[in-house]
């Protein structure tokens, strides 16, 4: 049994997805700084790829079945606005392209994380290298039928 994927052919460009939104606690800080190593300099203040790692992982919960990635090539990501233990995010997504390939192909996302005031605290773009739909069960070359 095949879990069910977004396929190469499956993306548009332009097509956007939002995530559900997420408060960012005291807890949630603590525990990635905890994991991170970081040390605390301001106790309410969120490390700066914690929003980015909630994000792209509130991304599992858009209504479209997840990207067949095979690779995932760059990411390239600024800092906007800082944020504080409270402050709720959201992440948003656009295709901004898609390039086919022989077994797969290029689609590249631009990607926002956007505060409770509507504000673009980060944003980037992920490159990815995306599966191809496999082709239907078609027998193999020199397959013997039963």
């Amino acid at each position: 049994m095949s879990a069910e994927l977004t396929y190469f052919e499956d993306v548009a460009v332009g097509e956007e997805l939002a995530t559900p939104a997420i408060t960012l606690t005291e807890a949630h800080v603590n525990l990635y700084r905890g994991l991170a190593g970081e040390p605390v300099e301001d106790p309410g203040a969120v490390p700066e790829l914690l929003p980015l790692c909630l994000s792209t992982g509130l991304g599992w919960r858009v209504p479209r079945p997840p990207l067949a990635v095979t690779a995932f090539l760059s990411v390239e990501w600024d800092f906007l606005q800082p944020l504080r233990a409270g402050d709720t995010i959201y992440g948003a997504s656009r295709a901004a392209m898609r390039r086919p390939l022989r077994e797969g192909g290029i689609i590249i996302e631009d990607h926002e994380v956007v505060d409770q005031r509507g504000v673009v605290v980060q944003r980037g773009r992920f490159t990815f290298l995306v599966a191809k739909r496999p082709a239907a069960d078609t027998p193999q070359k020199g397959a013997v039928s039963p």
